[in-house]
C-alpha cells in the first residue's frame, strides 16, 4: 500500500528540492520488500498447515500402537515413528517407492475411494524372518513374496489396520480392510497421477533392520472429512470421546471382573479376647438393629442395595428390594416396620 505523506513533509520536500539540495532523480520508489512465493498451479497444496499437523499427530498415536502391537507379535524390539507428513502428487509417490515392495490396497470405509500402504522390503522380508523362526536380519535379496509370504504379511497388515482405526476415532468412525497386496507400484493406479495426496513417512525399526512404512492418502479419499482435520475439533473430540465412547469402553472392560458381594446383618465392635472365646451356640447382640430390618447388600466395601435374606432350593439367598441411593430416610423406616410385622 502507498504510504500517504503529510502537508508538511511534503513542504519539506518542495524547500530541499528549490535550495538545490537534492536532486529530482534521487527520489525513486523504495524496492518492493515483499516475499514472493512461487505457487505452481499443477500441483495445488490442498492440505493446509493445521490439517498437516493433525494428520501428524493422528499417526502419531498409530505409530505408538504399532510399536506396541509389533514387538509383541515379533517378541523383538519395534520402534515405529512419525517421520514426516507431506503432500504431493500421487506419481511423485509412486516415483519413490522402490520395485518390489510391499504395496497394500486399502479400502477407507466409511470413505470413498482407497488409501496405500506401503512396506519396505527391508522391513518386510525381517518381519517374515522373525515369524519364521529366524533372527529377523532380513533377506539380503529383495524378490516378490510367495503365497506363503504373502499370507503372512497379510495377517500383519490386518493388525495395523487395527490400531489405525483406533487412532482415526477421534476424527471418523472408520473401518479399513485390506483390499489385495502387490509388489509392483505401477499396477497401483487407484487415482489419476495429478491427483494430490498426503504422504505419511513412519521411520521403522525391527530389532537392527531399518526401514520406511509410508501410508499414502488421495485428497478425494479424505475430501469429506477435510473440515474434521482441525486442532480445535481433534481436541474436542478427545474430550467428548474421553466421557462418552472411552467411557463405554471402560464398562464393557469392568463387566468381566469379578467383584465380592456380601450381606451384610449388622455390625459390632468386641475385643479380640471375646472373639477367640466364641463357641457354637453363641449369641452376638448386634447393635443399632432390629429383628426385620433389611440388610445391607455391600458391592466390595460400598453398601449398594438392601435386600431381605431368603432360600432358592437348598441355597441361601437374597432378595434386593431397593439401591440405597433411591432410599430417603422414611423409607427406610417403613421397610424395618415391614419387615418387623412379616415376623
Amino acid at each position: 500500500m502507498t504510504e500517504v505523506l503529510s502537508q508538511d513533509e511534503i513542504d519539506q520536500l518542495l524547500t530541499a528540492i528549490n535550495a538545490g539540495d537534492t536532486e529530482p532523480e534521487d527520489f525513486r520508489p523504495a524496492a518492493d520488500s515483499r516475499k514472493i512465493k512461487i505457487y505452481d498451479f499443477k500441483r495445488p497444496d490442498k492440505f493446509s498447515k493445521e490439517q498437516i499437523r493433525t494428520v501428524s499427530i493422528m499417526h502419531e498415536t498409530f505409530a505408538r500402537l504399532t510399536t506396541t502391537s509389533l514387538s509383541a507379535q515379533l517378541r523383538s524390539m519395534v520402534h515405529v515413528h512419525v517421520a514426516s507428513v507431506d503432500q504431493l502428487t500421487y506419481e511423485e509417490f509412486i516415483r519413490s517407492i522402490p520395485t518390489p515392495t510391499t504395496l497394500a490396497i486399502i479400502n477407507m470405509d466409511p470413505l470413498k475411494g482407497n488409501a496405500i500402504l506401503e512396506i519396505d522390503p527391508a522391513i518386510t522380508f525381517s518381519i517374515i524372518e522373525r515369524l519364521f523362526g529366524g533372527l529377523g536380519e532380513g533377506s539380503k535379496y529383495q524378490h516378490e513374496l510367495t503365497d506363503i509370504e504373502q499370507s503372512v504379511m497379510e495377517g500383519i497388515i490386518v493388525r495395523i489396520l487395527g490400531n489405525m482405526r483406533e487412532a482415526w476415532t477421534t476424527v471418523i468412525d472408520l473401518r479399513p480392510r485390506l483390499g489385495q497386496i502387490d509388489t509392483n507400484p505401477q499396477f497401483a493406479q487407484i487415482v489419476p497421477p495429478t491427483e494430490m495426496v498426503v504422504l505419511v513417512t513412519l521411520e521403522t525399526k525391527v530389532g537392527e533392520v531399518e526401514g520406511m512404512m509410508n501410508f499414502c492418502i488421495p485428497y478425494l479419499t479424505i475430501e469429506p472429512i477435510i473440515g474434521k482435520l482441525s486442532a480445535q475439533f481433534w481436541y474436542s473430540s478427545v474430550r467428548r470421546n474421553a466421557t462418552s465412547e472411552n467411557l463405554n469402553v471402560l464398562k464393557e472392560k469392568l463387566s468381566t471382573v469379578d467383584v465380592n458381594v456380601v450381606a451384610e446383618i449388622g455390625k459390632i465392635n468386641i475385643p479380640v479376647r471375646d472373639v477367640l472365646y466364641l463357641q457354637t451356640g453363641d449369641v452376638v447382640r448386634l447393635y443399632n438393629t432390629r429383628v426385620g430390618d433389611p440388610y445391607s447388600l455391600n458391592i466390595g466395601s460400598k453398601k449398594k442395595f438392601l435386600c431381605r435374606p431368603g432360600v432358592i432350593g437348598k441355597k441361601l439367598a437374597v432378595q434386593i428390594i431397593k439401591k440405597v441411593a433411591e432410599l430417603e430416610h422414611n423409607e427406610f423406616e417403613e421397610l424395618a416396620s415391614e419387615g418387623e410385622e412379616l415376623l
